[in-house]
């Protein structure tokens, strides 16, 4: 019927044949194609629960799987040429192994994002895991395919042995920094908009951690990128954990013989004029208090203001207007700022010296 039909359209049996095949595959990937965004559409309307998750799984099957059947339907039923015969098994075999590899792989991708959809603080372990996933159900289904068309992976496997030795060495900073990445990522010292600051004095804004380094974005509007195993390794002081909310200390001192209740006074007063000015950044809980600590200055008695900010960047404008407060308050209140004196005790002969007198 079919060598008919060639007859009457005036066409070659090859070329014939060979359209009927091409058009049996057109057919099969658009008709997996509508399947595939049926499928979609339900997965969608099904939002995040476990029948979401069961028809995105199945969406991306019809067409792979239609393809795979009309190739096996057209090398059995057409009498194609020996060499589309052979190129056909082996797209064949490829899909079945796609299919083997893919699914497996889609399954646990899609376990790890409904994880990270339920604890929000596991995306940035998620992702890279997915990647990671991926990559190694991909280089397995290559590596099947390979051996069974009669590719020898000998060889292979022999240069990937000498070779990753000295791809390891020479990427030895780049590896450090990428498996540093995944802690900083998986342990969370720091987050993205943290302030920290480092033991080597680097500080500022964390704007992005990622493969291979951290970005800082510091007061002064510059960014610092720091590698992520330099990162890891560092003592952090992360200033908006647990909350952006801290105290700070003001050290103040006054001359010696100054009345250390009235100082205490003094500094409290300037401070709740403060807070009833509403001065940005200083908050009115915790109350404010006021230590005689560290106490006794070799010039000074040394006092401690203690006040809440309510971030780590107010500091600067809490302390520069807490400080004009307190000095304003202290020449109101009589009370002297301490400045370095020394006593010097002149044996006699110092003294005649210096006085011009006769010398013994």
């Amino acid at each position: 019927m079919i060598e008919d039909l060639a007859r009457a359209l005036h066409v070659s049996h090859g070329i014939f044949y060979t359209l009927l095949f091409g058009a049996l595959i057109i057919s099969s990937l658009l008709a997996g194609f509508i399947l595939n965004r049926v499928l979609h559409r339900w997965a969608m309307k099904l939002g995040n629960g476990g029948g979401s998750a069961f028809f995105s799984l199945l969406e991306s099957l019809p067409i792979p799987l239609l393809l795979i059947a009309s190739l096996y339907l057209g090398l059995e039923s057409l009498p194609l040429p020996r060499r589309f015969e052979h190129i056909g098994s082996h797209l064949i075999f490829a899909l079945v192994i796609l299919v083997m590899m893919y699914y497996p792989a889609r399954v646990i991708v899609l376990a790890l994002r409904r994880a990270g959809q339920k604890e929000p603080g596991m995306l940035r372990v998620t992702q890279p895991a997915a990647f990671v996933v991926r990559t190694l159900f991909a280089l397995l289904g290559t590596i099947i395919f390979l051996e069974n068309i009669g590719v020898s992976l000998t060889a292979v496997w022999t240069t990937l042995g000498v070779g990753s030795v000295a791809v390891a060495l020479a990427l030895q900073e780049t590896l450090s920094n990428f498996f540093s990445g995944l802690y900083l990522l998986a342990d969370r010292p720091v987050s993205p908009n943290d302030y920290i600051k480092l033991d080597s004095n680097q500080e500022g804004y964390v704007v992005r951690i990622g493969w291979r380094s951290t970005i800082l974005r510091t007061l002064g509007n510059n960014y610092v990128v720091i590698p992520n195993s330099t990162l890891a390794k560092a003592t952090i002081t992360n200033y908006s954990a647990p909350e952006t909310r801290m105290s700070y200390t003001l050290p103040v001192s006054v001359a010696h013989g100054t009345d250390p209740n009235r100082v205490e006074k003094v500094l409290l007063e300037a401070t709740r004029e403060a807070l009833r000015d509403g001065l940005e950044g200083l908050l009115a809980n915790p109350e404010p208090s006021v230590g005689f600590i560290p106490g006794f200055g070799p010039y000074s008695l040394d006092f401690s203001l203690s006040v809440q900010i309510r971030q780590f960047t107010d500091q600067y404008l809490v302390q520069s207007e807490l400080r004009k407060r307190i000095l304003k308050k202290f020449q109101e209140a009589g009370i002297n700022m301490p400045f370095p004196t020394r006593t010097l005790v002149l044996d006699m002969s110092t003294q005649d010296l210096l006085s011009g007198g006769p010398q013994s």
